[in-house]
């Protein structure tokens, strides 16, 4: 299980998400391959500085409001630092679904931004800086007649200027060490519980 930190930057916006927590699993396979088997992810909407029309006033009129959410996309491969997810925007004038990466989500390749290091021995904890400043932003989508002015407000499409930065902590089981029954579902395929 791991918590991160991450800071967004897309198009003209910058802000502090709030913390990812996301679960998975990974290792070695009987084949020696590597194992990868995707869990869940959790997280809250943020505030955008600004509201829908980027001024005080979208800060201080509730119905101006928006918000931005990370979503899971779909791919991870925590080996090689590829992730993907979409963006929902969410306000009281913004329709559900209206999102960046809704339909094809936004695929980063985080790159360490130094080494890992081990906070405690027992349990486990492991903090590592990631960031990826090259991927695109696309135009948002399924935003209705919002569509045109979200994506002036928030500078989309964007094809450079973007950047995600990615502070994490984490922690592990090894399968040894989980109940029998959640080791046996785990080599069987069933869905992670720690």
């Amino acid at each position: 299980m791991h918590t991160a930190a991450p800071r967004l930057t897309v198009g003209k916006v910058a802000v502090n998400l709030a913390p990812i927590t996301m679960t998975h699993a990974e290792g070695p396979l009987p084949d020696r391959s590597n194992g990868q088997v995707w869990g869940a992810m959790h997280s809250s909407p943020t505030a955008v500085p600004g509201g829908l029309t980027g001024t005080p006033a979208g800060d201080r009129t509730a119905v101006l409001g928006l918000a931005i959410q990370p979503e899971y996309g779909g791919r991870s491969d925590f080996y090689t630092g590829q992730f993907s997810l979409r963006f929902r925007l969410i306000g009281p004038l913004v329709p559900h679904g209206c999102a960046i990466g809704a339909g094809d989500p936004l695929d980063f390749q985080l790159k360490r931004s130094g080494p890992s290091k081990w906070v405690s021995q027992d349990p486990p904890v492991i903090e590592f800086s990631a960031y990826d400043d090259t991927f695109t932003a696309p135009a948002t989508e399924h935003c209705g007649p919002l569509a045109g002015p979200l994506d002036r407000r928030l500078g989309l499409p964007s094809a450079t200027g973007n950047l995600l930065s990615y502070d994490a902590s984490y922690t592990f089981k090894t399968y040894d060490q989980l109940p029998a029954k959640d080791a046996k579902a785990q080599r069987e395929g069933g869905n992670l519980s720690h």
